[in-house]
């Protein structure tokens, strides 16, 4: 069965299948989309994300995983991995479900005030209320603009890795000059069950973005014939029979084509932010922004809230900070509606309530 037929038989499956009900769906699995968990948990609101990233972090964990971040409250320093592993600890006790590699292509209002909303994986949702965190749009990654290359696509070109077994001893080219590119090719040049019989890193320049010790293991494994680094770009491919990607045709800096044989193709370019389908929601937009007041947070449209860089108003700051508090105002106003019976949400506090204390899972301290 091709790609295509999975993916279509996937999404025909969903089509059967009832929509998730949930009071909260959030899009965006970023820092600020996992603070949205933490602050709706305090309100006991149990959360659905969807992030088009195979995991979370967004792209603080995706682009910057190992820079250092200076102005998290308490934290005098800390990676952007070690930020998102912090916050998956945080919201553990609220066990949000997670629902990744996939972007929202559908959202709606129903006629009972509730929003339907549908994967491009044909994940179907009826939510309460909506939360999007999803940054500066849903991070695609950036792919090869080589004609006739996107045929390949699904089943010897990957844009990720879903899964790493299926590179295990195949000849790979990975192309990529950062991080992820990097990490990925020592991975499958190193010993273990998925170990790839050849890696060749392919980079348009001799000079990669990576931690100096990453760098370090792969002038090693270079050295030792483990593995190949080579400086280029793909103008090009050949065809091994019908349908099938033998090689790509490499021009490197000396200005000679060469073809370099391969069984699969793993490219790391990055990620480009689109805004995607939102800008069909029919909600405010200015400058690519969705605009929300500073009350609650929400959008336009009620029941729909907007945190992060996603959003704007005035005096709009684009940190992680700022999306924090953003979070807990509209965690308030979703409670609001989520729990139309209460009127005003008493605000409580994690110090002294053993409401919160029971949510999260620790002892309430005895009283003196």
């Amino acid at each position: 069965m091709s790609q295509e037929q999975r993916e279509a038989a996937t999404l025909a499956a969903g089509a059967h299948e009832a929509p998730i009900q949930t009071d909260a769906l959030i899009i965006g699995a970023g820092p600020v989309g996992l603070f949205q968990v933490f602050q709706l948990g305090l309100q006991e609101i149990q959360a659905h994300v969807i992030d088009s990233l195979p995991h979370a972090g967004g792209q603080c964990a995706e682009l910057y995983p190992d820079k250092p971040i200076y102005d998290i409250p308490a934290l005098p320093l800390c990676t952007g991995r070690e930020l998102v592993e912090r916050l998956l600890q945080q919201i553990r006790p609220f066990g949000a479900q997670f629902h990744f590699g996939q972007h929202v292509s559908t959202l709606r209002r129903e006629t009972d005030g509730r929003f339907f909303v549908e994967t491009d994986k044909g994940k179907r949702f009826l939510a309460t209320t909506v939360f999007i965190a999803g940054g500066v749009g849903a991070f695609l990654p950036r792919t090869l603009k080589v004609d006739g290359m996107a045929q390949f696509e699904g089943s010897q070109l990957f844009y990720g890795v879903d899964d790493a077994a299926r590179f295990a001893g195949k000849h790979l080219v990975i192309v990529g000059g950062e991080d992820a590119a990097v990490d990925w090719a020592l991975k499958f040049a190193s010993e273990g069950p998925q170990r790839a019989a050849s890696v060749t890193l392919l980079h348009r320049r001799d000079a990669l973005q990576a931690a100096p010790e990453s760098l370090a293991r792969l002038r090693a494994l270079c050295e030792a014939g483990q593995m190949q680094f080579m400086v280029g770009q793909i103008t090009g491919y050949e065809a091994s029979g019908e349908a099938r990607l033998g090689g790509i045709k490499v021009t490197g800096i000396d200005a000679v084509t060469r073809v370099l044989p391969l069984d699969a193709l793993l490219v790391l370019l990055g990620l480009s932010p689109k805004l995607g389908p939102v800008a069909d929601w029919g909600l405010a937009l200015e400058r690519k922004q969705l605009v929300v007041n500073t009350e609650a947070f929400s959008t336009n449209v009620p029941g729909i809230f907007a945190v992060g860089d996603i959003n704007t108003y005035p005096g709009k700051k684009k940190l992680i900070l700022s999306g924090f508090h953003e979070c807990t105002l509209a965690a308030f106003g979703a409670a609001a509606i989520v729990y139309p019976e209460l009127g005003k949400v008493p605000l409580q506090y994690t110090t002294t309530s053993p409401r919160l204390h029971k949510l999260l899972g620790v002892q309430t301290p005895a009283a003196e």
